[in-house]
């Protein structure tokens, strides 16, 4: 034996009690399903969301308790005269492609044919009514200045909102949700909400930094609406410099991704940029459809959809015209430097973001995860090591206390990893048997 000192670990064992309390009418731990803006783009004859009793259903039949969705704030409560578009929304999608079938037929959450109309206000209520009536919690949150208003037919959506002056943002979703929980309230449906999202990762979307004016908007939301938790969500938390996130926060609600091989190829196409000079390069043209058209015979959405989205004209025509066997192949012959790295990278991700929860005595959650953003038919993620990378990271947030657990950011209706029921209720099955 050595008697030498070699000094005392920093970290204690995990603790997997709630990083911070939670109000006593909602589930001890929330398997959550991401639901997203879909409910309303897939909710066409025969899609997914058709019919919102039967979502709910299949959703609790693969055991989760929580949903998570774009409430659509500015439209269905805001005071920016959209009210009339509202009760009659005509949902397009990305628009019809020259080549056939519709721009976002192959690209994941944007795979939008589009063709109807709905009465968002109206439907949003019978969600949370539903989901109520199923014993699922719903996560308020908004997308709208990230992308849903680009799948309107009508660009008065999106231009209403882009005309409100960045510094003013915050407000305007703040009075929007202020409106609508008032609403929800006096329907006997407060106690269906887990939380409320100001916005939907604040750091990717076309907001200003919160701690310009929005941490104000969340303080005046929570004092209007007294037991119910108010927060906002980041994409990429600073995970190195977590002392830098707002403490306005009364949920930690981060995701969590970890691109690896993904980034490495996503790097080597260059599928997420705009305006490349030769695109698509070599690499890319490896990987399409044999019946893929060019990048000029496909064209793309009109501008003011791109203007209302994150995504490219380079994704949609990349991601619609993926071979996705090849797209696989190549992650699956490259994955293996990465492996070791995205698994410690999840791992170390989860623990900051619950360790900064448990400072800070407020309940955590990871509303996304795992890998990243695929071509809606590639199976990386879902099948074996995307799999094992999502366990490790909902082992690891249940062992570190977070309230909160998405399965995976692709099981849901609107996504082919829904028709995987086994892995999802085992998952599930981990989240909810945690108890407080």
């Amino acid at each position: 034996m050595s008697d030498r000192y070699l000094g005392t670990p920093l970290a204690a064992e995990p603790d997997p009690t709630l990083t911070g309390s939670v109000p006593e009418h909602l589930p001890d731990r929330l398997a959550i399903c991401l639901w997203d803006f879909s409910w309303i783009t897939r909710a066409g004859a025969g899609e997914p969301f058709a019919d919102l009793d039967r979502a709910m259903t299949e959703t609790v039949d693969r055991g989760y308790n929580a949903i998570r969705i774009c409430a659509a704030p500015i439209l269905v409560a805001g005071t920016l005269g959209l009210d009339a578009l509202a009760r009659d929304l005509e949902v397009e999608g990305l628009g019809s492609a020259p080549t056939g079938g519709y721009y976002g037929q192959r690209t994941r959450w944007y795979d939008a044919p589009g063709g109807y109309r709905i009465d968002v206000r109206a439907r949003l209520f019978e969600l949370v009514e539903t989901a109520k009536r199923h014993g699922v919690a719903v996560i308020l949150s908004s997308w709208e200045y990230q992308q849903t208003p680009a799948f309107a037919a009508d660009p008065a959506w999106f231009r209403a909102i882009d005309e409100v002056p960045l510094d003013e943002r915050d407000r305007v979703l703040g009075d929007a949700f202020d409106r609508l929980l008032t609403d929800l309230e006096a329907e006997g449906l407060g106690d269906a909400i887990a939380f409320t999202e100001l916005h939907n990762e604040v750091d990717f979307s076309i907001l200003p930094p919160i701690e310009r004016g929005g941490e104000a908007v969340l303080g005046w939301l929570r004092s209007r609406h007294r037991g119910q938790l108010v927060t906002a969500s980041y994409g990429k938390p600073p995970h190195l410099a977590m002392h830098r996130l707002s403490e306005a926060l009364d949920v930690a609600q981060f995701h969590v991704y970890s691109y690896g091989v993904l980034d490495a190829l996503q790097r080597r196409i260059d599928i997420r940029s705009e305006g490349t000079e030769g695109f698509p390069n070599a690499d890319l043209r490896a990987l399409l459809r044999d019946d893929a058209p060019t990048f000029a015979e496909y064209g793309s959405p009109t501008e003011w959809k791109l203007q209302a989205t994150v995504v490219t004209d380079q994704m949609i025509y990349g991601y619609d015209w993926i071979d996705p066997a090849k797209w696989d192949g190549w992650l699956a012959e490259h994955v293996e430097p990465y492996r070791e790295v995205m698994r410690r990278e999840v791992e170390s991700r989860v623990i900051a973001v619950a360790e900064w929860a448990r400072w800070r005595e407020v309940p955590a959650a990871v509303g996304e995860g795992w890998v990243g953003y695929t071509p809606r038919d590639g199976r990386f993620e879902e099948t074996g090591f995307g799999l094992e990378l999502a366990e490790h990271g909902i082992r690891t947030a249940l062992a570190n206390g977070v309230w909160g657990v998405v399965t995976c950011s692709n099981a849901a209706p609107h996504h082919p990893m829904w028709s995987d029921i086994d892995w999802q209720r085992r998952m599930t099955g981990l989240v909810t048997g945690a108890g407080r």
